[in-house]
């Protein structure tokens, strides 16, 4: 097997050598002249050491850069799903539809240099949550002084082609609900405009959790499943995924990471404990706990705790 998965391997990567029990190859991802792509085949692992580019599925460097027939061979060799399920999950419909909505007609940027008294307010609240001017620039966070979502912060959705395609409308004061969303639907990619596919991706509760995130999308409260479009999104892209979701959700953890797992997604934990969600930490605490996340296996024992009923 190990003979035949090395086949695979160079097979996508190009000319290497051996290096110990390593081999050395061009680096797909940064494209540097030297042979700097160390993999283990083995340990089913690579790194990068020009751009730190790593990961613990070989697969992943196989579904991104190989050929169909690269990766109908590397399936054999590989307990994720047969690719002929694979290719039937993410067949094209027939007529393909952009959800797209018209943003609130009282919206006004909460980056304008005049703003209501009622807006000031709102900008002190997302100064409390930690969102400072440089966050509501990039995610284009608005706010509403009249009409139907009066005294209610508006956070934008943009799809991959810059059309709104949904939003959130929470309260700064005391109305309620606290969030009232537009008659859409959420099986969306949240801001999809701002991805970046090519990196790690963090999966949260919500957005302002994925302010706080980074490269994050929110799940707008619901969970992800085959057909979603968030999914499909994932696998497609081969990205790694963190799960970052509040503490008392581990039953939606366990939900997603399994199903990740059966697609060869390389799935992280981020410990939230002692927090209510990861909008009330800071940006820095939640890079630190990012950076000691759980690596995620099928037959390990934290995997078999993680999946306990």
């Amino acid at each position: 097997m190990r003979g035949e998965k090395l086949k695979i391997i160079k097979n996508v990567l190009g000319r290497g050598y051996k290096s110990g029990h390593e081999y050395l190859f061009g680096c797909p991802f940064c494209k540097h002249h030297k042979m700097k792509m160390s993999v283990n085949v083995d340990k089913s692992v690579f790194k990068c050491w020009i751009c730190d580019k790593s990961g613990r599925d070989l697969g992943y460097i196989v579904r991104k850069f190989g050929t169909r027939q690269d990766r109908d061979e590397w399936s054999k060799y590989d307990d994720r799903v047969e690719i002929t399920d694979f290719d039937f999950l993410f067949a094209e419909p027939e007529t393909p539809s952009e959800q797209r909505i018209d943003l609130p007609d009282q919206l006004v940027s909460l980056t304008n240099k005049t703003l209501s008294r009622s807006a000031q307010i709102a900008l002190r609240y997302l100064s409390k949550r930690g969102i400072d001017k440089d966050d509501v620039l990039k995610w284009k966070i608005g706010y509403c002084s009249d009409g139907e979502y009066a005294g209610r912060i508006v956070v934008p959705s943009f799809n991959e082609n810059g059309y709104a395609n949904y939003f959130i409308a929470r309260s700064s004061g005391e109305a309620w609900p606290r969030y009232k969303n537009p008659p859409a639907s959420r099986d969306i990619i949240f801001n999809e405009l701002y991805i970046n596919w090519d990196e790690d991706l963090v999966i949260v509760e919500g957005v302002f959790d994925a302010i706080k995130a980074g490269n994050a999308i929110p799940l707008l409260g619901s969970t992800l499943r085959e057909s979603s479009a968030l999914f499909q999104a994932i696998i497609k892209s081969g990205c790694s995924v963190y799960l970052a979701l509040d503490e008392d959700a581990s039953k939606k953890t366990r939900s997603i990471a399994r199903l990740l797992l059966k697609y060869g997604v390389e799935v992280y934990e981020i410990d939230t404990s002692g927090v209510e969600d990861v909008g009330e930490m800071t940006k820095d605490e939640f890079k630190s706990r990012k950076e000691n996340a759980s690596f995620i296996e099928k037959d390990n024992y934290l995997l078999q705790r993680l999946f306990a009923v």
